[in-house]
């Protein structure tokens, strides 16, 4: 958030704190997100086609209800995967970016596994974004997690069946520890709790949710496995660290699928309730303040307009009363819903449309949740999107 500058005789401490608190509100500030755009993930009435577009990150700005693109820096990323292939270090100096996918070196017309994972420099906004290094790890590395002190990501390799231990320091990238999850078991996203002791892990290979305990640097599988349901795949925890909540992808054959809520304080975490959104579940979140949690469903949207499951996808909100989950609103629209990032006075989200190629702005007024109009078209397919700055 840049800071706004009063010409004004010096105003109470009180007074001052206040205006503090109100940056953003008005809508007179920029607000900076980082989104991904997927160059090979393309659909053509249903059917996924090799895109011949380039992999790039964005920089987009956010001003007076209107989406702008500052910038795009050309590197590797990857729809393939929870919509969380960003983590944005605690300093917001840096950025982690994986990518799971790429263009087989030897048939441009089909994708394989990557193994990336890079490093970026974001600068103040107005410098170039530029990466600063990359390393490999296990295959189709995926929805990841930095710590709170930014020296430790951890980068789940769906393909691979591990997840690899990143330590970071200055511009380097050191992969110190790999864990041995599963061949099947398909380790989709991780995200470590506030206190930074604990991290949840889905895998939708095999239907369960690990926890991995952290000691500093070491980090150990906890025996105990959570089962919320089928295939859980995107996964977030609450500011508070009091809960968090997993989509459940079920089998993609048209089913109603689910989202569950964990109660992380709870010795040992466990699902307190479920809900069914529709088909497929891509992406959760919590807005920042833990009141709301978005959801982007893609509801048949990816599917043939012949299939009797084909829809408009929807962006759906929920929130928790009583340790239960409820429905709140919903807009219907867009094909191929992916990532989503809030706005930090949560009233403004931005949602990732891969099939329209597009980011669309909605705006969220107490718990109903509607379309501005707002539309930011883009040269590829946005998939992971995050709040910078």
């Amino acid at each position: 958030m840049m800071k706004i500058k009063y010409a004004i005789a010096p105003i109470s401490l009180v007074s001052a704190l206040a205006l503090s608190a109100c940056a953003g509100i008005g809508g007179s500030d920029t607000s900076k997100f980082l989104s991904i755009q997927d160059g090979r993930a393309a659909l053509v009435d249903g059917v996924g086609k090799v895109g011949k577009a380039q992999d790039t990150l964005a920089l987009v700005e956010l001003k007076d209800d209107k989406l702008r693109l500052h910038s795009e820096l050309v590197m590797p990323t990857s729809l393939v995967g929870p919509p969380a292939s960003i983590a944005v270090l605690p300093d917001k100096k840096y950025a982690l970016v994986t990518a799971a996918t790429k263009l087989d070196p030897s048939d441009s017309n089909k994708v394989i596994s990557s193994d990336l994972i890079s490093l970026v420099a974001l600068g103040n906004g107005k410098e170039s974004l530029k990466v600063v290094d990359t390393i490999s790890l296990g295959a189709g590395p995926s929805g990841l997690a930095v710590n709170r002190a930014g020296d430790l990501a951890l980068v789940p390799n769906r393909a691979g069946g591990t997840v690899s231990v990143v330590e970071i320091k200055g511009q380097k990238l050191t992969e110190k520890q790999k864990i041995t999850i599963g061949d099947k078991s398909g380790p989709s996203q991780v995200v470590i709790t506030p206190d930074g002791r604990r991290a949840l892990l889905t895998r939708d290979g095999d239907n369960q949710i690990s926890i991995l305990d952290i000691n500093g640097s070491n980090i150990t599988l906890n025996k105990k496995t959570i089962y919320a349901g089928l295939k859980p795949y995107s996964i977030d925890i609450d500011a508070s660290g009091k809960y968090a909540v997993v989509g459940n992808l079920g089998g993609g054959q048209g089913d109603a699928d689910t989202i569950s809520l964990i109660n992380m304080s709870e010795e040992p975490p466990r699902v307190v309730d479920t809900l069914t959104v529709g088909q497929t579940p891509e992406g959760v979140s919590f807005s920042p303040n833990g009141k709301l949690i978005g959801v982007t469903v893609i509801n048949g949207s990816n599917k043939p307009k012949t299939s009797p499951f084909y829809a408009e996808a929807s962006y759906k909100l929920f929130g928790i009363q009583d340790g239960k989950l409820e429905y709140l609103s919903e807009v219907k629209g867009g094909h191929w819903l992916q990532g989503q990032a809030f706005t930090p006075d949560d009233r403004h989200v931005l949602v990732q449309d891969a099939y329209n190629q597009e980011i669309r702005l909605y705006k969220i007024d107490g718990k109903k949740v509607s379309d501005t109009g707002e539309r930011l078209k883009m040269k590829a397919a946005p998939a992971a999107i995050r709040y910078w700055n």
